[in-house]
């Protein structure tokens, strides 16, 4: 493999992912156009509930593509569809719950969040429309890593292309055309999620080389697969429940600086999103890779996948944080015409520039472990990193006030990769050394 092949898996990745930060943009942005600064506001806290809600079972994509791309490289049919299906059945489960528990859900995240009254009003007018589509989100999260870890990529790009390009144009139309204002923003997205799931299951039962059927109830309880599964999303849950816990911090502390202040890292942390999503469609390409070489144990393709991982790390935090540094006058106007929010943003927007640097490295790596499906240092990298924000939140926010707290954040950013990194170098020993001594056990 060399670095043809692997951009041939990354770009389209880059594309597929770089909608769904795109998506939220055009969400703020939509909104930004509306009369008050409360608009941004009530989105963005909405938004931030949902993310919590949802990024707390982000696990099932992300699970579901390393073991996909194991049971690809293994040539394992069979576990190729219970990759999907035992996911399938978490995020069913999940979805209703969610639902069910819609009152106390919006009630708690309120008070938690704890924004200006008529920022609120706004996020609870979006969070009861847009909590219906909740099953189909999470299923949809299945299918996307199914499909991407077994390198289906053309057909990943599609559907999440599709599914938010929809999204886009409904915002515009709700909004603009029957001025349904919030509602509108928090309808397009729901309808997009339930098209999104039904061409998803399509995709699948349309694409996948194997006949597509619902397996046995004993294959999908097998105890053994089962608990590895389970090893994996619990690590993946802590790691996202510190990912919450921050990004939650954050945006409680902004909404305590005013509406201005809240809407300004609003549109500063959807640019970072769509920093983020750049990097994921790398990391993604490196889980694809890194799962073959673990189901067919070809220590050669890890070892090629590591080397170029490392190379688009560097290629592409400098490339993101020099061309933002050039364009940031440019694209932070794309938000709002308000003058009090563009020059708030503008005054912080030197720490959207440091993001690439710090946090490049940490979230490329990241699909190597995951590919792997070796996710406690992963889990461990992030508390570490999560205490490093809390200490940088209550000594430099009151201190330093909005700069501190996105200084809190850029450390958190550093420390994920420097964290992840330390772990890098004994990540090869733990999957090869184990499964060839296993292979040896087995051939004598």
């Amino acid at each position: 493999m060399n670095h043809r092949h692997y951009l041939a898996v990354a770009i389209p990745l880059i594309i597929s992912t770089i909608t769904t930060p795109l998506l939220g943009a055009v969400d703020t942005a939509v909104a930004g156009q509306l009369s008050s600064p409360a608009y941004i506001g009530g989105v963005a806290v909405g938004t931030i509930i949902f993310n919590t809600m949802y990024w707390l079972f982000g696990f099932l994509r992300v699970s579901t593509s390393g073991f996909a791309a194991q049971s690809l490289g293994a040539q394992n049919s069979s576990e190729s569809v219970l990759a999907l299906t035992r996911p399938v059945c978490i995020a069913l489960f999940a979805g209703l719950i969610f639902i069910i528990l819609q009152k106390p859900l919006e009630y708690s995240a309120l008070m938690l969040i704890q924004p200006d009254v008529h920022t609120a009003e706004f996020a609870s007018q979006y969070f009861s429309l847009r909590i219906w589509g909740a099953p189909f989100a999470l299923v949809s999260y299945c299918i996307l890593g199914w499909l991407m870890g077994m390198s289906l990529i053309k057909v990943t790009l599609f559907l999440q292309i599709s599914m938010n390009v929809l999204n886009i144009v409904l915002d515009v139309v709700f909004v603009y055309v029957f001025h349904m204002e919030v509602y509108g923003i928090a309808a397009a997205t729901v309808i997009s999620e339930i098209t999104g799931c039904l061409i998803g299951c399509w995709l699948v039962k349309t694409n996948a080389a194997i006949p597509f059927k619902l397996p046995p109830v004993k294959l999908l309880l097998d105890p053994k697969p089962l608990k590895k599964m389970m090893a994996v999303n619990r690590d993946l849950l802590i790691r996202t429940l510190c990912l919450l816990a921050v990004f939650n911090l954050f945006t409680a502390k902004g909404a305590g600086f005013g509406s201005e202040i809240l809407a300004a890292n609003a549109i500063l942390i959807q640019i970072h999103y769509m920093m983020a999503y750049f990097f994921d469609g790398f990391a993604n390409a490196s889980s694809i890779f890194t799962g073959k070489a673990v189901g067919n144990l070809d220590r050669g393709l890890y070892s090629r996948t590591l080397s170029l991982s490392f190379q688009w790390s560097l290629i592409s935090s400098a490339v993101l944080a020099a061309g933002y540094f050039l364009l940031k006058d440019a694209i932070i106007p794309l938000f709002t015409p308000l003058e009090s929010v563009l020059e708030a943003a503008k005054t912080y927007d030197v720490w959207i520039m440091l993001y690439p640097v710090t946090a490049g490295f940490g979230l490329i790596f990241y699909g190597i472990f995951t590919g792997a499906t070796e996710i406690g240092p992963v889990r461990n990298s992030m508390l570490l990193a999560a205490l490093g924000f809390l200490a940088a939140f209550f000594t430099a926010v009151p201190a330093f006030g909005n700069h501190g707290l996105w200084l809190a954040f850029t450390l958190f950013s550093l420390g994920r990769s420097v964290f992840l990194c330390m772990a890098v170098p004994g990540l090869a020993a733990r999957i090869f050394g184990e499964q060839y001594s296993g292979r040896l056990k087995a051939e004598s």
